[in-house]
């Protein structure tokens, strides 16, 4: 059986307005009490979508294999004694053949697997996932597809009938909360700069890092560093719920790009990564300076079920 690898790789504040300084006058207030059954109708929107996303038959809560595999012959399928077992399809969905990175499949003799609508009954080469789509392999109700990390081919594989999936016990907030819709001074770094990210693998990668975000809570000063994505702002973030109402390794959270030096962080909107739900996912990690010395109380509380990756895990 091919060995996962762990270890190598991912409120009385309202919105903050700068006048001369980080002042709140009685006009933005009224205008953010005029604003907010707006702001809670547009959050509430978020979370539909969110769960729509989540819960899609071949979401993140479908992730059923992720195999590092080295170069050789690997036999795939749901039978106990494939080098790769997936949960449906047939006993011996066939043998994959690596080199460097090159990934060739054979189905095995009498196996229905498909790519796309075409039934297979020959050998094929796979298109490893990277500037082109990845050929997905398919058989009973998932399918699996390779993928490159670094120097190694990964197998990752999903099925709409995923335990995490099938028992996915839904998704808990925080009450909504205007005052932790937060308007950040934008500080942008020079053009170039990145900031080291882990995993939950354990790999440390640079990422582009923008700018960061600085805004106050009760008077204290924070900020949080930026990574790009695309047309917005992804910030990974940790703070003093983390591991008690939300999740352990961290949350998400996505803003619009700056506008006038300005950035507006909805913590309505943090939500837990995959990793929160999924163990066969690669979520990165927030770094040490988003780390948070403050209790935000808004957004996605931690998930009750299982699956997912818990900090201890990440210490063996």
């Amino acid at each position: 059986m091919a060995e996962r690898d762990r270890t190598a790789w991912p409120s009385g504040l309202l919105m903050l307005l700068c006048l001369a300084g980080w002042v709140l006058g009685a006009s933005s207030v009224a205008a953010d009490e005029a604003d907010s059954p707006r702001w809670e109708a547009e959050a509430m929107e978020w979370r539909e979508q969110r769960l729509a996303r989540l819960t899609a038959p071949f979401g993140w809560l479908s992730l059923v294999a992720l195999e590092f595999l080295g170069d050789g012959e690997w036999t795939v399928g749901a039978g106990a004694d494939n080098d790769v077992r997936l949960i449906s399809g047939p006993d011996r969905w066939g043998t994959l053949r690596l080199q460097g990175a090159q990934a060739r499949f054979a189905p095995a003799r009498g196996a229905e697997v498909f790519v796309g609508d075409r039934a297979l009954d020959t050998a094929i080469d796979l298109t490893v996932a990277g500037d082109q789509p990845a050929t997905r392999v398919s058989a009973g109700t998932g399918w699996f597809e390779m993928a490159s990390r670094g120097d190694r081919l990964v197998l990752r594989a999903r099925d709409s009938e995923a335990e995490t999936r099938t028992d996915f016990l839904g998704l808990d907030y925080f009450e909504f909360d205007p005052a932790w819709r937060v308007e950040a001074r934008w500080e942008p770094h020079p053009e170039g700069a990145t900031i080291p990210i882990a995993d939950v693998l354990g790999e440390l990668r640079d990422q582009p890092n923008p700018g960061r975000a600085v805004f106050e809570v009760n008077g204290q000063q924070f900020a949080l560093e930026a990574l790009a994505a695309e047309d917005q702002l992804f910030f990974i973030l940790a703070d003093r719920t983390s591991g008690r109402e939300t999740y352990g390794l961290g949350r998400f959270l996505y803003s619009a790009m700056p506008e006038d030096g300005r950035v507006v962080l909805d913590f309505n909107r943090s939500y837990n990564p995959p990793c929160a739900f999924n163990a066969y996912t690669t979520c990165p990690l927030p770094p040490p300076e988003n780390r948070l010395d403050v209790r935000v109380e808004a957004g996605e509380r931690r998930y009750q079920g299982g699956g997912g990756i818990q900090p201890s895990d990440l210490d063996s």
